[in-house]
């Protein structure tokens, strides 16, 4: 290493005298030169540096060796071509440019470049006309033509796993708390139906809407998860990792935004500071319905040419969303019909069983009435032998009416509910009765009255923010149960999102290349086609994975581009575990500990397909991806 480091001095001295020579008339002075610098490196070696007695021939030898090399740089004029050979050498070679590297004995004995020897590198991306680009692009294209066998074997993640954004250890858990809705309870769309055809009608009747809203539809296919609403100026959006505005997923009404429209309005994609206090979140499935109405409102507004402040929409539709669920319209219609509106799993029947079984404290901690919890829990039960009625045995405390998120924060005392008079008790709550059942309270006096210290407690919810963001403040560990992660996962694995993904990726990685060409470059005909085409296939790869999750926002964790939403944002940041379905927690032992993957980057059920995966496949046949392996990322 020490005489290719003396060699490297060597041609770097070339380089640079016979770049600032002005021909042959020079070249003996420059062999001149060289030869002097050949000698002054052999012997300041050998100066400078004190060695012991057996390291001295160790250092001689080196010196030796660069003296070696001294013929190439003979000072009579005959040697100018073999000069000129060495100088073509040393450019084809050479990558660094910038500063030479100055010879130091502390260099020269420790191997580690000082401050003043650091060189910069050529990028190797940059290329110095658009033929080689134009041919890469070509390759592409033919790359693309099918779906590369490489693409079937990349490893598949596991729809029902459970990621881990924090490590945890099931062995130091002994108390299960569990939100009802969407959690251990589970339903049909048609539950989205009925919300939005009761809120709608409310508009009509208390708020004095036009009675064409109700003619009003729910679209299933429209809204998903984690979309935000600006309260200012009525759009419906979808925002990236960063809060950053996808461009195709920007809505005012049912009609998408385009580009231009959206940097006019927030001054570029990126949402400042001062628009943030105007965003509300729509993190919960109960919301679906909520951003399909707003919209639809809107829309309706707009094409009746009505004067509106879309502030005022949003309230009424909230307002009436509320008074669904509050007064009591949607509770009575599920019970009445649980077939229509509840998913049965008995999965989550054994689940509760096991957990108690092995000795754990189980609650229920739900902004949902004590009724409306039982009817749905029975049905769940029914097929126990006992008319659904063991479901009680299962659980220590049953809170109902808790008021999330408010619950975390407040320091409302509990009151006990009889389940047979339906009636509040009077008197003050020191302790919680096996199996009873409690109202309103707060987490402050339930910590008290428990003794059940934070770090032993798993609480499992669906929303991000009333679930899971207030039981960091007592030290619980979170599980979020995202039901549509199955379906987000599936299609995640198939080949033709993952075509979509690199095909995206290396049209990308291509179009960096053009705009690192000079400007010169850029201007002719033939480059203005090329970067056109570029463009055009890009969008098109965008659009195809869009459509793959939804036609109008894509999907609820991943941009158009494969990069993390807001909605994953969340739940990196409130959910130490997530899965797709509360029983999945039992595919594990429940000793087990749930680590972080090593490589986690966002979100640990995500793969990224490389750009380099068609092309490299086609054309080389070698594969080299990036993918993760799905036993690094997930209980399966």
């Amino acid at each position: 290493m020490l005489k290719e480091r003396a060699m490297t001095t060597l041609k770097c001295t070339a380089r640079r005298l016979w770049i600032s020579s002005s021909g042959g008339d020079n070249l003996k002075s420059v062999s001149r030169s060289l030869d002097c610098r050949a000698t002054r490196v052999s012997h300041e070696r050998l100066r400078q540096v004190q060695v012991s007695q057996d390291q001295s021939p160790r250092y001689r030898s080196i010196a030796e060796g660069s003296s070696r090399y001294r013929p190439l740089f003979s000072t009579h004029l005959d040697s100018s071509q073999r000069l000129c050979s060495h100088r073509a050498a040393v450019v084809r070679d050479w990558h660094p440019s910038g500063t030479i590297p100055i010879w130091s004995p502390r260099l020269f004995l420790s191997g580690i470049p000082e401050e003043t020897e650091r060189r910069k590198w050529k990028d190797e991306g940059v290329l110095e006309d658009s033929g080689e680009l134009k041919a890469e692009f070509e390759a592409a294209l033919r790359a693309f033509s099918h779906i590369p066998p490489a693409i079937y074997s990349l490893p598949k993640m596991n729809p029902n796993g459970v990621y881990t954004n924090y490590n945890l250890r099931l062995d130091q858990i002994n108390v299960y708390g569990f939100d009802y809705d969407y959690t251990l309870a589970h339903y049909t769309r048609e539950l989205q139906k009925l919300i939005y055809d009761l809120a709608k009608e409310h508009l009509v009747k208390e708020y004095r809407y036009p009675e064409s809203c109700l003619k009003f539809k729910y679209d299933p296919q429209f809204p998903i998860r984690g979309l935000y609403y600006d309260r200012q100026r009525g759009n419906l959006l979808k925002l990236d990792f960063f809060h950053s505005v996808e461009p195709h997923g920007c809505f005012f009404g049912r009609r998408r935004l385009s580009r231009a429209e959206i940097e006019k309005q927030y001054g570029g994609k990126h949402i400042s500071v001062s628009d943030i206090p105007n965003m509300v979140a729509l993190m919960d499935l109960f919301c679906l319905s909520e951003a399909c109405l707003i919209s639809d409102v809107i829309q309706h507004f707009v094409d009746q040419n009505m004067e509106f402040d879309s502030a005022y929409v949003y309230d009424d539709v909230k307002r009436s969303i509320n008074y669904v669920h509050r007064s009591g319209l949607m509770h009575s219609a599920v019970l009445a019909d649980r077939e229509k509106y509840l998913v049965k799993n008995d999965a989550v029947v054994e689940m509760l069983k096991t957990l108690k079984a092995r000795g754990k404290k189980l609650f229920i901690l739900t902004n949902s009435p004590f009724p409306f919890v039982n009817g749905g829990m029975r049905f769940l039960f029914q097929d126990d032998g006992k008319g659904g009625e063991s479901w009680r045995e299962l659980f220590d405390v049953v809170l109902a009416l808790a008021d999330k998120p408010t619950f975390y924060t407040s320091e409302r005392p509990f009151r006990h509910y009889n389940t047979v008079t339906d009636m509040l008790a009077f008197r003050k709550l020191t302790n919680f009765q096996e199996g009873g059942v409690y109202y309103h309270g707060c987490l402050k006096e339930f910590l008290e009255i428990t003794q059940w210290s934070g770090s032993e407690v798993l609480y499992c919810g669906d929303h991000l923010y009333t679930d899971l963001r207030g039981p960091a403040k007592a030290g619980w560990r979170t599980l979020a149960v995202i039901r549509e992660l199955e379906r987000e996962i599936m299609t995640q694995n198939k080949p033709e999102y993952r075509f979509q993904q690199a095909k995206y990726n290396t049209i990308q990685e291509l179009m960096g290349k053009y705009h690192r060409l000079t400007k010169a470059c850029q201007q002719g005909e033939a480059e203005k086609q090329l970067i056109a085409a570029l463009r055009k296939e890009r969008q098109g790869a965008r659009v195809a994975m869009r459509a793959l999750f939804n036609d109008y926002f894509g999907s609820s964790f991943v941009t158009d581009t494969g990069k993390e939403s807001a909605f994953a944002y969340n739940v990196q940041r409130y959910a130490d575990v997530y899965t797709s379905r509360l029983e999945n927690i039992m595919a594990s032992d429940l000793e087990a500990w749930l680590y972080t993957p090593y490589d986690l980057k966002s979100l640990p059920h995500h793969i990224k397909v490389s750009s380099r995966v068609p092309l490299q496949v086609l054309l080389n046949g070698i594969y080299f991806g990036s993918a993760r392996s799905a036993d690094h990322s997930g209980i399966n």
